[in-house]
Parts: C-alpha cells; structure tokens; sequence
C-alpha cells in the first residue's frame, strides 16, 4: 500500500537533503506518494506568505509530512513557519532522539537519549509585550497593583503560560511513547522552585499523571542538574520530558553528545498529525553547494516510517546509517570527509538495500 505523505522541501539545503532523503525511502522499498509543497522564504515573494493554506490542507489529507529546514523571512510580521505549523496543526510534542551513532566523533559512545518537549506553551507561546510600547505600559500597572512589582521602563516582556491541560497532555504523549518502545525511564526537567506558578504546574501535574502510567519509572530534577547530569553521565538518563524552553535547549545539548545537529531527527506531533523534520536550521551558507550532511533529514524519515507501520524500512535506514558512517570511507564535511551530499544519500540507500537483502 502506497503511503501519501506532503514533503516540504525547504529553504537553503532543505530541498538538497530532501532530494537525497527520497533516495534513502526508495531504496528502503516503502511506497510512499509524495505530495511537495513549497513554503518559507521563496514562497513569501511569490505567495505573500511563508506558509500558504494549500501547504496545511495537503497535511490535513495526508496527515504525515515530511519536512526540510525553513527560513522565517526577517521583518515580515510572520514571527515562524514551524511555530505556525505548531499551532494550527495541535503538534503539541516534539520528539527527539539523541543515539550515538558508532564511528562519530564525541567524547560520548554510549548515549541513547530521547528529548520530549511541550511544544505549545511556555516563553514560546508568542505572548510578549514591546518595550516602549503602551500594551507594556497597561501591563505595567497592572503587575504593580497585583504584586507591587515594578517593571523596569526599559523592559521588554514575555509571558510564560503553562496549563494542567496542556501538561497532562504532554505528559500521556511521553508515557506512551516509552511504553511504545521500551523505554525504561522518563527524568522531567523543571525550575519550580523559583517558577512555582508556572514550572510548578508542570511539575505537579505530571506527579499526579505518573501516578495513572505503570510500568515506566518516573522522577524529576532541576534543569541546571538534569544540565550537569548530561554532560557527565549522560548514559544514566533515558527519556527527558521538559517545558518548550527548556526542551528547545536541552535537546541541543543533546545533539551534541551524539556528533552534532548534522545527524539529529526530529518530529513534531500531535494527536492527529506529524510533521518529521531536521534538528538543522536551512544553513543558507552552504546551501546549492551539494556539501550539506542529510544524516539528520534521512533519520527523521525513518522516524515517519515507523510511525506510518513500517517498523522493518525503519530499523533497515537506522542500521545503513550506522554502517556508513562507522565504514568511514564516505562521510560529508561536518564527520571529517568530503563527500558530497548526494554521495552520502547514495552510499546509505546502498547501505539500505543490503540491509533488506
């Protein structure tokens, strides 16, 4: 059975590394019917908009996308297509794996870490108040007669909402994909001791949601320990749930454990769609170059394969990958070779069809 799946190429080296992606799922022997929809930058000049509605109504039919890096266009008013993407399709959860991929450089070889990140709320829900402006003004007052705090003239402010709703949510997301994979532990990260009123919500709400999950060990912890416990002993954590700030950062962190963003996947979701994507930003540096790593965009592919059922396509990519880049012999810039990105693709689809032989 053929899969519809939308693939947004991208920006900078997206539609580079989408290309050589596709390479990767063909030789995986998936049937997959690529629905492309351009969007970010270019589509902005022609379109009067980064992220037109026929991009949304594709996943809507399709309800799987695959995802290249996007530039937000500066000064447009249009603050981010991911973040839009987020919102109107309810991907609440970002999900992303960090595994030590053998033969890479890192001080790390053991890491097999997966970041779990509220996607929705906290200082990324985009309520922020100018400074200067009469909004922050109004705002002013008002925190003055509610808390006697002043805020300084100067100031700019961002407002951090975090609900029970939206953190119970979050929360039965990662139980079930630990549960799903045999995940063995779930560490939240948080500062409710200083952000009681919003960090503690997170925190408490989702005691008391542990409490209705079974069978996956659960504990929380400081996000400047969880930070420490990272770079020093990263092999004792497993599953990490976290704020959208503190999420957005740590999974960084952990990108780095593994070799870089060059070889992280990622996913947004929610309970109806998924959007598989890059860690990456569209690099616009080495964009048409063909120079660009597509390590991170062919992983997150096969992170929607398995999502789509096709678990033995998955584990087939995962294990070319691997292969290749402990060989060696082909490995782009960024792992200390010269290979291209096409070069790349193809010694991993070679990889892939061994793999299925």
């Amino acid at each position: 059975m053929a899969h519809l799946v939308t693939l947004i190429p991208g920006d900078g080296i997206g539609p580079e590394v989408t290309d050589a992606t596709r390479l990767v799922v063909e030789a995986a022997g998936v049937e997959i019917r690529w629905d492309v929809q351009d969007a970010g930058a270019a589509v902005m000049e022609r379109e009067g908009t980064p992220l037109p509605d026929r991009v949304l109504e594709s996943i809507a039919r399709s309800r799987v996308a695959l995802k290249g890096p996007i530039t937000t266009p500066v000064g447009t008013g249009f603050r981010s297509v991911n973040v839009a993407l987020r919102q109107e399709l309810d991907l609440f959860a970002a999900v992303r794996p960090s595994r030590s991929v053998p033969g890479t450089p890192s001080r790390f070889t053991d890491v097999d870490l997966v970041v779990i990140r509220e996607n929705t709320e906290d200082l990324y829900a985009g309520v922020e108040f100018e400074r200067g402006s009469d909004e922050l003004d109004r705002l002013r007052d008002e925190i003055r007669r509610l808390s006697g705090f002043e805020i300084a003239q100067d100031a700019g402010v961002t407002v951090k909402p975090i609900s029970v709703s939206g953190t119970q949510r979050i929360v039965r997301f990662a139980f079930d994909y630990a549960r799903g994979r045999g995940r063995r532990s779930i560490t939240l990260g948080h500062k409710a001791n200083i952000m009681r009123d919003s960090d503690g919500v997170f925190l408490f709400t989702a005691g008391v949601e542990a409490q209705f999950s079974p069978g996956v060990w659960f504990d929380e912890m400081q996000v400047d320990e969880l930070a420490l416990r990272l770079v020093t002993e990263p092999e004792t954590l497993d599953v990490l749930l976290l704020p959208n700030l503190y999420g957005d950062i740590l999974s960084d962190l952990c990108a780095g454990l593994v070799g870089g963003l060059g070889l992280a996947p990622g996913a947004n979701m929610g309970w109806e769609y998924a959007v598989f994507e890059p860690v990456h930003g569209s690099a616009p540096d080495i964009a048409g170059r063909g120079v660009a790593n597509p390590i991170a965009i062919i992983r997150s592919a096969g992170m929607m394969l398995e999502h789509l059922g096709e678990a033995g396509a998955a584990d087939a990519i995962d294990r070319a990958v691997q292969s290749v880049v402990a060989d060696g012999t082909v490995r782009t810039g960024d792992l200390g070779g010269s290979a291209s990105t096409r070069e790349m693709a193809r010694a991993i689809a070679d990889a892939v069809r061994q793999e299925r032989d």
